[in-house]
């Protein structure tokens, strides 16, 4: 059930009180000589003290180990009662104003992500953002699922993302990118006209299952449009004619809890003294260990191995490889923080 996930000591309060029965039961049958179902018997109405009849008279042995069971059950058994009552009180906080406590912490969600259902493609999609630290808002309609993600790092919204209500209460307004994975086409374009509508400058990213809705994405409003017959073809048909290519950029991945990984840095606040300037005037590769894979021009070019005679310029974007630490080194010679330090 819910709630024992959400309380342990409920947990460690049962375990107590099993103990106890099986003291108890062991008890009277060593003491009293009795059978297992007379001996549980005796237990439950000793640790409950609901005052029934003992089964026969006790022997004076007897009678002391039953003071004993009484004077521990009532300890244990008051924590457990305890603990079980106010882990049901929770639940039900939890089910009845779980959204609105939820609400209250969305109001503070800026530059975060929304994913718009929560299947086999939004789940992946999740659980790689949340790989890479990024803050992520969920809307679902299924209300079990909803339900049963309470308490969560990642929060979720019970609702249609189609509808303006729904996509204002996750933040749409402030959020950086919106990814909508519903597995109906029309759907995820309803999506894209409501969140374009809502915040003209939102980054959209959709799934599509075929070229028509594709273009009729992307005439909405999408960004970006990923067809996942068509990614999931063409990774089958690179398992076979280039196996080793693919195995290749398996260790080159995006995935957040990779050691060396492929990243993005942008360009955009470059100190006056870097605008401009060759690459390899930056000695990059020299000071931080990451490589420089990709350039992409405030224009829109992309540049695939650029040559140490690239110049940057601002609002542009370099696609590196590297660890964490070496990338976060880049940044901050990018940021002119390292150079300043230097200087002074």
């Amino acid at each position: 059930m819910r709630f024992l996930n959400q309380t342990p000591e409920l947990i460690k309060a049962g375990l107590y009180l099993l103990i106890l029965m099986i003291i108890g039961t062991a008890g009277y049958m060593i003491i009293e000589s009795y059978p297992l179902l007379d001996a549980l018997y005796m237990t439950v109405i000793t640790v409950s003290t609901v005052g029934f009849r003992e089964i026969r008279p006790l022997s004076d042995p007897g009678k002391i180990f039953t003071i004993f069971l009484i004077i521990s059950s009532l300890g244990v058994l008051a924590y457990f009662l305890s603990n079980l009552t106010q882990s049901l009180f929770k639940t039900q906080l939890g089910f009845f104003f779980g959204g609105n406590f939820k609400y209250l912490k969305q109001k503070k969600m800026e530059n975060h992500i929304i994913v718009c259902g929560y299947g086999r493609i939004g789940s992946q999609v999740v659980f790689e953002l949340s790989a890479f630290g990024e803050k992520v808002i969920v809307i679902d309609k299924d209300h079990e699922l909803v339900m049963s993600k309470i308490g969560e790092p990642v929060q979720f919204i019970e609702g249609d993302s189609t509808e303006d209500e729904v996509l204002l209460k996750a933040g749409i307004n402030k959020a950086r990118s919106l990814i909508t994975t519903l597995p109906l086409d029309a759907d995820n374009l309803f999506v894209v006209l409501t969140a374009r509508t809502l915040n003209p400058d939102i980054n959209i990213i959709s799934r599509a299952s075929g070229e028509s809705s594709e273009k009729k994405l992307r005439m909405a409003g999408v960004n970006s449009v990923v067809m996942p017959e068509r990614v999931g073809g063409a990774h089958m048909a690179t398992l076979v004619a280039q196996p080793d290519v693919l195995e290749f950029m398996e260790h080159l991945n995006i995935h957040g809890d990779s050691p060396v990984q492929l990243m993005e840095i942008m360009c955009s606040d470059l100190p006056q003294d870097l605008l401009h300037k060759p690459i390899k005037e930056l000695e990059l590769r020299k000071k931080t260990g990451v490589n420089i894979i990709g350039y992409k021009t405030a224009t829109g070019e992309y540049i695939l191995n650029p040559t140490p005679d690239t110049k940057l310029y601002a609002n542009s974007k370099m696609f590196v490889l590297g660890t964490q630490q070496q990338v976060e080194v880049m940044r901050k010679i990018l940021n002119g923080v390292i150079l300043q330090n230097n200087k002074s």
